[in-house]
């Protein structure tokens, strides 16, 4: 039986992600995730998702895998989040790739 499997599951995309999470990733994951840290699954419209995992007291929180993401991760300064609530996805900009 998984040790996790009483917490709530959240999948989350890049859209929604919020300085929590993202502090989480950067905690966890603080070289970059590798192949060994993707879970694969398939969503209710039967698509391929990659994600990582991260947990918290109460849940596991898979966040969806995005050039977007992993250029955030990257460039992660707390301090940019310092006047946002830890649970505003707003609080997060998308990041200009071009």
């Amino acid at each position: 039986m998984d040790k996790n499997a009483h917490l709530n599951r959240v999948i989350v995309d890049f859209k929604k992600l919020t300085p929590e999470v993202l502090k989480l990733l950067v905690d966890r994951y603080p070289d970059g995730y590798d192949d060994s840290d993707i879970i694969s699954f398939r969503n209710s419209h039967g698509e391929r998702i990659d994600a990582v995992e991260v947990l918290t007291v109460d849940t596991k929180y898979l966040v969806k895998i995005s050039e977007k993401l992993e250029y955030t991760m990257e460039n992660y300064d707390e301090d940019d989040y310092e006047d946002f609530d830890n649970d505003d996805p707003a609080a997060v900009p998308e990041p200009d790739l071009s």
